[in-house]
């Protein structure tokens, strides 16, 4: 595995990816106080204990039609009322970009296609992109629902790199917080690149990236020194 935690050594070095493809919560933006307050509404509706902000950092991975299933039933699609009707009140308003990431994609852009395949609900996804203005940088905006299955299913980084006018393949990077944002890479052939320490998620070691980023700024520094190296070539 290659860290980008320094300066990477010449040989074995990656290409420059042919485009970059990104996760959306923990990874660009921290949403997280709509997802736990939604998550949080929709327990108290049906008498369940709620969920510490870490614990949801720790447990949601999975779309929502993935995952209330599990959690509540055969009532999970009133559930998902419940859930959505918070998240849509407050949403735009805790939404923030993460650290380093508005100079990191505008900056990419310049260099590769850019996508997102989030398991947020597409509709959301896509309202949060308009509000930090960022949606110009991206050929698509996959969220959950918007395919036939969600990510980790293969159908979402498919569309995503047909509308960045390439095929999945180890020169499109998937950029993502998680060890399931890595499965989903690999199940189509995408490089698996991790964007800070999984601390939520067992940490570095757990996830098994192909690349690892600590943080936005050591990314867009290596994409932009590939870039450099293709054009002396």
């Amino acid at each position: 595995m290659t860290t980008g935690g320094g300066a990477t050594p010449a040989a074995g070095a990656p290409a420059l990816p042919r485009a970059i493809v990104f996760d959306w919560d923990n990874t660009l933006v921290d949403g997280w106080g709509a997802i736990s307050a939604g998550l949080n509404a929709a327990f108290d509706a049906f008498g369940l204990p709620r969920w510490t902000l870490d614990e949801v950092k720790g447990r949601v991975r999975k779309s929502l039609r993935d995952s209330f299933p599990a959690i509540f039933g055969a009532e999970w699609e009133r559930a998902r009322e419940v859930f959505y009707r918070e998240v849509r009140t407050r949403h735009l308003d805790v939404l923030h970009s993460m650290p380093g990431t508005t100079g990191l994609i505008p900056a990419l852009a310049t260099l590769a296609p850019l996508a997102v395949v989030s398991n947020k609900q597409g509709i959301l996804l896509r309202a949060e992109a308009d509000r930090l203005g960022w949606t110009r940088h991206f050929r698509a905006l996959v969220g959950a629902s918007d395919t036939r299955a969600d990510k980790p299913a293969p159908e979402p980084l498919r569309l995503a790199c047909a509308a960045c006018g390439v095929l999945p393949g180890p020169e499109v990077w998937y950029v993502g917080d998680t060890g399931l944002d890595m499965q989903a890479a690999r199940r189509v052939g995408c490089k698996a690149v991790l964007l800070g320490d999984a601390e939520h998620d067992g940490g570095v070691g757990a996830v098994d990236a192909d690349l690892v980023f600590p943080d936005a700024e050591h990314l867009r520094a290596a994409v932009t020194g590939l870039a450099s190296a293709a054009r002396m070539r």
